[in-house]
């Protein structure tokens, strides 16, 4: 008779199904972000254009200022309603750009190499790749935004002392404001990561987020009552407010506005959830 062999039992190494967590999906997530080039120069852009505008929204406001000599506060072509926060916070109109397509790339740029397919392959319930992009895109843009709008008032502060329009960090409306731009970059980011997740297309996603943020404000302008009735809930118009500060002729308050931002965001990213657990890569 011919004996028979037992199978050698599997080791440890290979018996043992590598156990997939949280952290090392963020960290997975972390390391794919950090890179890749284009992050690097994404952020890079976004601290140089914001804290260039605000430089030129100084030099502006200076040069009005000049007419009527140091110390005499808001200039005059101004109708004197410019301020320090006004400027430091300046940048982050064309700041809201640079994020919202970086939120796009994030997760498009995966779909166009072909590397979604191996990311969902390695995390099959899919859905912490999601939540794992959300809080570093989230963290990157918050960090980001407060780093440029504190240098824009450190850099725009030597110009704008002599004529008593600094920005005063004792003052909680001005500390608001200046917080507001960090908060709404986030919101918008997360709004381009969604979009982004949504139509799978990077020059899709750009442009659909783009129109969100640059053409329906300027739609708003329309003469039709039902258009100027929605026009202060448009997300970027209502997210604004968090930095535009107090306004008693607004319809939103500076937090409802920025509630509004989120609600957006929010259904956003869940219908992006639904459809990432239901497409195929």
């Amino acid at each position: 008779m011919t004996a028979v062999t037992a199978p050698a039992p599997l080791s440890s190494s290979t018996g043992r199904e590598i156990h997939l967590n949280a952290g090392r999906v963020l960290r997975s997530e972390w390391i794919k972000f950090v890179t890749v080039r284009s992050t690097v120069w994404t952020i890079a852009v976004t601290l140089v254009v914001m804290v260039g505008f605000s430089l030129l929204m100084a030099v502006g406001v200076t040069s009005f200022a000049e007419a009527d000599g140091p110390g005499e506060g808001a200039p005059a072509g101004a109708g004197g309603i410019v301020s320090g926060v006004m400027v430091a916070t300046f940048g982050y109109a064309f700041g809201q750009i640079v994020v919202a397509v970086l939120g796009v790339l994030v997760i498009s740029g995966e779909y166009t190499t072909g590397q979604i397919r191996s990311t969902l392959a390695a995390v099959p319930t899919r859905l912490p790749v999601l939540w794992a992009k959300a809080i570093i895109l989230g963290v990157t843009a918050f960090v980001v935004g407060a780093v440029a709008v504190v240098l824009s008032a450190l850099v725009t502060t030597p110009m704008l002392a002599p004529y008593e329009m600094a920005v005063d960090f004792s003052d909680s409306a001005s500390l608001q404001m200046m917080l507001g731009v960090p908060l709404y970059l986030t919101a918008i980011a997360l709004l381009g990561l969604g979009i982004g997740t949504l139509l799978r297309h990077s020059a899709g996603g750009i442009a659909t987020v783009l129109g969100i943020l640059l053409v329906l404000p300027i739609l708003s302008i329309v003469p039709l009552t039902a258009v100027q009735n929605a026009a202060p809930y448009l997300p970027s118009v209502a997210g604004e407010r968090i930095i535009t500060g107090a306004d008693v002729a607004a319809v939103l308050t500076p937090w409802q506005g920025y509630g509004v931002l989120w609600i957006y965001v929010v259904v956003v990213m869940a219908a992006a959830a639904v459809l990432l657990r239901r497409r195929d890569a």
